[in-house]
């Protein structure tokens, strides 16, 4: 008979996955409430259900732990955009469509949008690496969807398209936010078709 190793391994991948959906999913919670400097990794990893010792020789310092949350967030949410695209839609439909998938990972997630706002241009930023990286990720997720509009449609040339993407990005952060926290009678629709009303003044008509 085989004696057990001694000392933890090393999560295998799907079940590092799942721990880190428990750790997202309470650290958010746990954020919500306090702030990221106001929590403990004792607290999130008793709010997760595992162990302190897994959450640090899986993810490290809280400050890792953290960037990794970050990244598994817009992991989550990257996924839900990329899976309305679809080269046979109407690019301005299917760009309202991702706004909405947008909205609805706001209202389930509005603590990581409260985080990603307050330290995305906090300068400097403990994470201002893992943000410049997942920014950019995001961005060229927006900037194709325009460019796939753009290339549908007549545009107005005059509109700087990385201002555009920049604008469609940040509202989407902040009306979400915004819908959350002070107008929750606001529709899904009323907000995505606030966020539309930049496209669809950059189609000429």
């Amino acid at each position: 008979m085989s004696m057990p190793e001694s000392g933890e391994k090393k999560l295998r991948p799907g079940r590092t996955n799942a721990t880190r959906q428990k750790l997202f999913e309470a650290s958010m919670e746990l954020i919500g409430e306090r702030g990221a400097a106001g929590v403990t990794v004792d607290e999130i990893a008793a709010a997760a259900g595992v162990s302190k010792g897994t959450v640090y020789y899986n993810f490290g310092s809280k400050s890792d732990l953290i960037a990794q949350l970050l990244r598994h967030g817009v992991d989550i949410l990257l996924a839900r955009l990329l899976s309305v695209r679809d080269g046979s839609a109407d690019p301005l439909a299917a760009m309202d469509e991702m706004i909405g998938q947008a909205m609805d990972f706001m209202a389930e997630y509005p603590s990581f949008a409260r985080l990603w706002v307050s330290e995305n241009w906090r300068t400097p930023s403990e994470w201002q690496d893992t943000f410049t990286e997942l920014r950019g990720r995001l961005l060229e997720v927006i900037r194709a969807a325009i460019e796939a509009v753009a290339a549908k449609y007549p545009v107005d040339e005059s509109i700087s398209r990385g201002s555009l993407e920049t604008a469609i990005f940040g509202a989407c952060f902040v009306v979400g936010l915004d819908r959350q926290t002070y107008n929750p009678e606001r529709t899904r629709e009323q907000s995505v078709a606030a966020i539309m009303a930049s496209m669809r003044g950059y189609v000429v008509k």
